[in-house]
C-alpha cells in the first residue's frame, strides 16, 4: 500500500512539475535536470510560507482555541507546535542529522512568541534540506524513525513529500481556526494592487 501511494505521489509530482510558469534560464535548466525536487521545493515553500504567516497573523489570545469541546482536538498553538516537532524530526532524518529539536516538545509551549520562534526555527531548518535536494539524492533509501518510534526505510524524497503533505494538511486545519475567528487566512488574501 505504501509503495503504491509513493508511486502515485511521485507520478503526481512529475505531472505537476510540467506546469508552465515563469523561470529564469538557470532555474529552468535546474527544473529540467531535477523536475521532481524542483516541484517539491516550490510546493513546500508555498505551504511553509502560509503556515509562518498564519502563526504571525493569529492573535495570541486565540492560540489556546480549539473548535468544540473535545480535549483530544489540538488547539491552534498545539497544531503549530506539532508542525515544529515533525518538521525538525523529518527534515533531520532526510538530511541524516541529529534532530536539532530533540528534547523540546513544542506542542507543550503555550506562548505565541515561543511557538512562532520554534516553528520558524523548524521551517528554516527544513528550508536548507529542501533547497539542497536533487532528484538523485531524493531517490536514495534512508532509515527513519517514525513518531511512534518504529524503524523503517523510506526514499528521502518520500519522507520530504510526506512532510510537505503533513504541513499542507495541518495548514487546512489552521485555516478553519482562522475562519472561526473571522480572520482571512494567508492563502485567501487578495493581492495588493
Amino acid at each position: 500500500m505504501k509503495t503504491a501511494f509513493l508511486c502515485a505521489a511521485i507520478a503526481l509530482a512529475l505531472l505537476l512539475s510540467t506546469n508552465a510558469y515563469a523561470q529564469t534560464p538557470a532555474a529552468a535548466q535546474g527544473a529540467t535536470a531535477n523536475p521532481l525536487s524542483t516541484w517539491l521545493k516550490g510546493a513546500y515553500t508555498n505551504t511553509r510560507n502560509y503556515i509562518a504567516r498564519t502563526a504571525d497573523k493569529m492573535p495570541e489570545e486565540n492560540y489556546g482555541m480549539r473548535p468544540g469541546t473535545q480535549m483530544e482536538v489540538r488547539t491552534f498553538g498545539q497544531i503549530l507546535g506539532h508542525l515544529a516537532n515533525l518538521n525538525f524530526m523529518w527534515c533531520a532524518q532526510a538530511k541524516g542529522d541529529k534532530n536539532p529539536g530533540a528534547g523540546r516538545d513544542f506542542e507543550k509551549v503555550t506562548t505565541k512568541a515561543e511557538l512562532v520562534k520554534g516553528l520558524n526555527e523548524a521551517l528554516t531548518y527544513c528550508d536548507g534540506v529542501y533547497s539542497s535536494l536533487t532528484d538523485t539524492a531524493g531517490a536514495e533509501t534512508i532509515s527513519i524513525t517514525q513518531e511512534n518510534g518504529r524503524q523503517s526505510q523510506s526514499l528521502r524524497m518520500g519522507l520530504l513529500i510526506q512532510n510537505h503533505a503533513h504541513n499542507n494538511e495541518h495548514y487546512g486545519n489552521l485555516v478553519t481556526y482562522m475562519r472561526i475567528k473571522n480572520i482571512v487566512p494567508p492563502s485567501s488574501e487578495r493581492p495588493e494592487r
